[in-house]
């Protein structure tokens, strides 16, 4: 076969492949949109997969591009290319190919530098997309040789649709929420379940592992990285505690207790009474510290922080970058940590106070960390130091205990209506707005009243909420229509809430 001829085939072979890996690129982008890849124990590889497409694509946009240059009958410049309207071949179809090309460059660029990149700016970005799928069309359709061959219009009616079809289901599904004044009623959550304690494993000095499984044996919901389950005690006592165990396993939920020096009677509780046999009510996994795709990461665990951190490595796949920094005040306190450094020696740094004598300076490590994904669950003084130190773009924090931001005027009263059971409720200047609708007999799921476990989440309606929580994500919370009203309150003087 000539020159002539292998780069004519090329030519046109990757100017195909591009256009369907493009197409496919853009439709897995629009299914990882729904939110429905998150039922996956491990999503990262879903969001390499769309990465991969979209690089796999531009590949082959910049091969058909080359070849054309290299072509010899086709007679192509370096200019004619890159240049839109240069070309003397078809100007116009040619230049809509030139634009798509540009597109797809900076849509696949916003991708790497994600982590760098307001979440506005990288959606409006990405939105670039479906405009690069429609110029191919119009590109391949005017300017290709091979528009007439039936082959290729089946191919081409293949890809046609399917790209409307993405689009429809991406403006109908939305990638924002419509106003809280339009939103249907949400369901309510789903009532703890009984289960009983499979098994106690004495993990760390204070620090017990209980397992739960299903009463009749069943397989449980499933869960990812950094999700939680609240276990409803008696007297009414409600606790949050990390899963991590296995995600693929669902026969059983594992969490780690470590019984606080001044417990209120939750983990006090199950340290004495959790025993193989025990019944307990659990609700159902929740995420408010999901592990994010990325192409490294820090972690950072401060004592009974490991809990979360630890599911979320094992949920790593074997090629991905990372490291963590675990802190506490002796090994004999840290839990899972000989089985961290046994495992990933290269990759884990333990740092216990009574071996050092001094407490990590953590600004040098922060420093060199200036790219991927930092995550850290410990005490107040290890979570202040990292949001201080790390940009909120890259930083994903589960903290402990409330942050020390308080209201910065004084507490005023506010008059809440719940909407579902017609109830009005006074909430004075000495009550929190979860203990006047506690007084008021209206029932809210709380557990740590701090601010920090984001169990008590309620639908505001109508208001301006005063957000003093911790819960992970402050900045979408108006938009997302939900307080917190164990600790926030409200800047105006009344608040409307779905319950």
């Amino acid at each position: 076969m000539s020159d002539l001829h292998l780069w004519w085939y090329v030519t046109r072979a990757s100017a195909l492949v591009a256009w369907v890996t493009l197409t496919v690129a853009v439709l897995w982008g629009v299914l990882l949109s729904t939110r429905i890849p998150q039922t996956v124990a491990n999503p990262a590889w879903l969001q390499d997969l769309h990465r991969w497409l979209g690089g796999t694509a531009l590949i082959m946009t910049g091969l058909h591009m080359f070849s054309l240059v290299l072509d010899s009958w086709s007679r192509f410049s370096l200019t004619d290319v890159l240049v839109p309207l240069s070309a003397g071949y078809r100007p116009w179809p040619v230049a809509l190919g030139v634009v798509a090309f540009y597109l797809l460059l900076a849509v696949y660029g916003s991708s790497l530098l994600r982590a760098r990149m307001s979440p506005r700016w990288w959606k409006r970005l990405h939105y670039g997309s479906y405009a690069a799928v429609v110029l191919v069309t119009f590109h391949a359709g005017w300017s290709g040789t091979d528009a007439g061959a039936w082959g290729y219009r089946l191919v081409a009616l293949i890809l046609v649709v399917s790209t409307m079809v993405a689009v429809l289901t991406r403006v109908l599904t939305g990638g924002g929420r419509p106003p809280a004044s339009r939103r249907t009623p949400r369901r309510p959550r789903s009532a703890p379940q009984p289960m009983t304690v499979g098994a106690t494993h004495l993990l760390a000095s204070g620090i017990v592992g209980i397992d739960l499984t299903a009463r009749d044996g069943g397989e449980l919901p499933v869960w990812t990285p950094g999700s939680h389950v609240t276990v409803h005690l008696p007297h009414g006592l409600q606790r949050r505690y990390s899963l991590c165990g296995d995600p693929a396993d669902r026969t059983r939920y594992r969490i780690a207790v470590h019984r606080a020096p001044h417990s209120r009677g939750g983990s006090s509780w199950l340290h004495a009474s959790a025993r193989p046999g025990t019944v307990l009510y659990v609700g159902p996994p929740e995420n408010h510290f999901p592990l994010e795709p990325a192409h490294d990461y820090l972690f950072l665990a401060g004592g009974i922080g490991i809990t979360p951190i630890k599911a979320m490595i094992e949920s790593l796949p074997a090629h991905r970058r990372w490291r963590l920094i675990y802190l506490g005040r002796s090994r004999a306190t840290m839990a899972f940590c000989e089985e961290l450094e046994q495992r990933w020696p290269q990759n884990v740094s333990i740092h216990a106070h009574d071996e050092t004598g001094s407490r990590l300076d953590l600004a040098p490590i922060l420093a060199a960390a200036t790219a991927g994904a930092v995550y850290c669950c410990g005490p107040a003084a290890m979570t202040d130091e990292v949001v201080a130190r790390v940009s909120p773009a890259r930083l994903h924090i589960e903290r402990f205990t409330a942050a020390p931001g308080q209201s910065p005027g004084p507490r005023r009263p506010i008059d809440v209506t719940c909407s579902r059971s017609n109830r009005h409720v006074h909430v004075s200047e000495s009550q929190s707005v979860l203990e006047a609708l506690e007084h008021a007999r209206v029932p809210v799921m709380a557990s740590c009243r701090e601010g920090v476990c984001g169990a008590c989440e309620t639908r505001v309606l109508a208001g301006e909420v005063e957000h003093l929580d911790a819960v992970p994500h402050t900045p979408g919370k108006d938009r997302l229509g939900v307080m917190y009203p164990c600790i926030s309150r409200a800047h105006s003087p009344t608040l409307v809430l779905d319950l």
